[in-house]
């Protein structure tokens, strides 16, 4: 290989000597089957998955309620939620721009390889003799046809499907975040409403023992330490109400950069239910969904395109050959005659752009771009690792929280049943109004654990399917024909 520019340059003089110009392609054809080798081997990509989730859930576990994979939000039993995902995926900015990026990749790519068909370009040029005595316009075309050898055409195809496959990749990406995005935001939204909820009720039974309290002194029945225990309880619970207004006014608020508008919906600030995933469970992880994990996607088409970029920096080692033809005809304008004399010129060769003083240059770009696949590669590699210690955490999240919201009931039925017999107690005569206000401020409180242990399991089940590069989204709806 060190001895190929003395042997182009030598063909260079060889051209020079013969002007047939048979001989002149059956060179380049030899030159072509010299670089037969330049197209750059495409890694093949296995991401080693795991056989079986190391934090699944054990087999056999019954579960009352199956998760769509084509619209796993749905799992949260929230008909708003549902809609609010169709808008997002509709209005949203960042899609478009995606969306956007693709259309322009896709119409790049059907035209990937036009650099190496045949051109015909068509000029015209106004020649002045110096003594004045003629002028000449020039009129004429000239077509060239660049070879794609030396792996040219499969490598130029390479790079433009590797960056179609990335934009494809990026779209993907974005609804991925979107609907996790999204779904994250409300469960954000409503945990914080009915947080609010419970808050306020622990400030108005603060509120209502500290007044209590507060006759009980009078009558000195209490000590002024409790009273004033209780001024700081109600303090304390009117500034823990602050959290939740805070969380429902940012998430609000994102939810309305998210379906591509400057404010929330009205709707959207009164409090509602919480989504919750409730009897549902996991019982499978479908570990295939991590193959089209958009991060992993976007590496593996990165890995392609470097691929092409390596055959192309090959190619331009060994230079240009082509085919070119020139016809010119050109019109004495300056003539006296009325019909006015012309003459017309063509030719037809070969056109060879051989490297000689910058090849050192070109090997250097090649070995870089060699060592930007490996790159890629080591890329992509990275990518499945980091996805799957993300779908790793994410499973053993889910099914932590799962058994801290069953925990959390299990504790608000039990202090359900015990507000219920103090309920009964005080209406019997047998405790106080001053019990029974202690008695509602602990069941609230226990409602906060459950509402805090709900919305952490949802949002580990977004987390999940994020992990896993989200699930096929729904196939969209048919215009009606009605």
């Amino acid at each position: 290989m060190s001895l190929l520019p003395n042997s182009l340059s030598s063909t260079v003089a060889k051209i020079g000597r013969y002007s047939n110009t048979r001989v002149a392609l059956l060179l380049a054809l030899s030159l072509s089957v010299l670089g037969g080798c330049a197209v750059a081997p495409l890694p093949e990509l296995k991401p080693p998955l795991p056989g079986a989730w190391r934090n699944a859930p054990a087999e056999g576990v019954a579960t009352a309620a199956q998760a769509d994979l084509r619209g796993w939000w749905q799992a949260l039993g929230d008909p708003e939620l549902d809609a609010l995902i169709a808008r997002a995926l509709k209005d949203n900015l960042d899609v478009e721009q995606a969306a956007e990026r693709l259309m322009m990749a896709r119409g790049l790519n059907r035209h990937a390889r036009d650099a190496y068909l045949p051109s015909l370009r068509a000029r015209t040029n106004d020649v002045i003799n110096p003594d004045t005595s003629a002028s000449y316009f020039v009129f004429g075309y000239d077509a060239q046809w660049e070879l794609p050898l030396f792996g040219a055409w499969q490598s130029a195809r390479r790079v433009s499907q590797g960056q179609l496959n990335g934009a494809q990749a990026a779209l993907r990406g974005a609804e991925v975040s979107l609907v996790a995005e999204v779904s994250r935001r409300w469960i954000e939204l409503r945990s914080a409403q009915q947080q609010a909820h419970a808050l306020s009720a622990i400030r108005d039974a603060q509120r209502e023992k500290l007044r209590l309290l507060q006759v009980r002194e009078q009558l000195k029945l209490a000590p002024p330490l409790e009273v004033a225990r209780a001024q700081a309880e109600l303090a304390r619970a009117e500034a823990a109400l602050a959290e939740p207004a805070q969380a429902i006014n940012s998430s609000a608020q994102q939810l309305a950069v998210l379906v591509g508008q400057s404010e929330p919906d009205p709707q959207w600030l009164q409090p509602g239910p919480q989504p919750q995933l409730g009897a549902w469970q996991l019982t499978s992880a479908p570990a295939d969904m991590l193959r089209t994990r958009p991060e992993i996607a976007s590496a593996e088409a990165e890995v392609l395109r470097a691929a092409g970029q390596l055959g192309l920096s090959r190619s331009d080692m060994y230079g240009h050959i082509g085919i070119g033809a020139s016809l010119q005809y050109s019109i004495n304008t300056a003539s006296t005659h009325r019909v006015r004399t012309g003459e017309g010129i063509y030719s037809l060769g070969p056109v060879i752009d051989i490297p000689l003083f910058d090849w050192g240059q070109r090997i250097a770009t090649a070995h870089a771009k060699d060592h930007e696949l490996r790159a890629a590669v080591l890329a992509y590699r990275q990518a499945v690792l980091q996805g799957v210690a993300e779908a790793e955490t994410a499973l053993g999240n889910l099914e932590q929280l799962r058994l801290r919201e069953l925990a959390s009931q299990q504790v608000s039925q039990a202090t359900a049943q015990s507000m219920a017999a103090m309920r009964k107690r005080n209406e019997l005569g047998l405790s106080s109004n001053l019990e029974m206000q202690d008695n509602l401020i602990e069941g609230q409180r226990t409602e906060l654990d459950l509402v805090g242990a709900r919305a952490a399991r949802s949002l580990a089940y977004v987390a999940l399917y994020k992990a896993l590069g989200g699930a096929p989204l729904p196939p969209p709806s048919k215009p009606s024909t009605n």
